[in-house]
Order: structure tokens, then sequence, then C-alpha cells
């Protein structure tokens, strides 16, 4: 058993859920981890990860489509500045995740 202030307490069950575990399984992953990320934190990055992979997936078709269109067509879409800005966007979102990873 473990005895926290109340304060302690409320900071641990937001952490666990956040992470999506009991208060026992943030507090056993926390000291087994050392200085490295807990399984729950790698389970998040993935997340994070496979969420931009999905965005950059949905984007991509857009931009195949366009590219479609302008080769039968000779005229830009409309939506090109958008969609590429869109790319642009969760290109610096995958950096951001990169780089927190990185930091840890």
């Amino acid at each position: 058993m473990v005895k926290v202030t109340p304060e302690e307490e409320s900071a641990l069950l937001a952490k666990a859920q956040h992470a999506r575990v009991s208060v026992p399984r943030l507090l056993v992953e926390s000291a087994l981890a050392g200085h490295s990320e807990t399984a729950s934190e790698r389970r998040e990055f993935a997340e994070q990860l496979f969420g931009a992979f999905r965005l950059l997936s949905a984007i991509s078709i857009n931009v195949n489509q366009m590219a479609k269109a302008t080769n039968a067509t000779g005229d830009l879409p409309e939506n090109l500045g958008v969609t590429l800005g869109e790319v642009r966007r969760v290109a610096m979102r995958i950096d951001g995740i990169l780089q927190e990873f990185d930091a840890r």
C-alpha cells in the first residue's frame, strides 16, 4: 500500500486515466521504466503516429485524384492549395510527434 496526499492521488488518477490504465499499473510501469517511457506511453505514441498515418493516407488519395484531373484537363483544381496545406500540417504533426519522442 502506498500512502499519498489527496493532491497526489488526484494527479495519479488523472495520469492513469490519461494512460487508460489503473493507478497500480501506472505506478508499476513508472517504477520499472527508469528514464525510458512506459508501455502506456509507447502505446499512446504509436496511436498518435497511426492517426497521423491514416490522415496522410486520406490526403494522398485526394492528391492523386487531383493529379489525374489535372493531367486529363490541364486545369489545376480549386482546392489544391488547401489540400497541400493539409499535407504540410500533417507533416508538421508527424515531425512534432517524432520530436516529442526524441526528447524522451
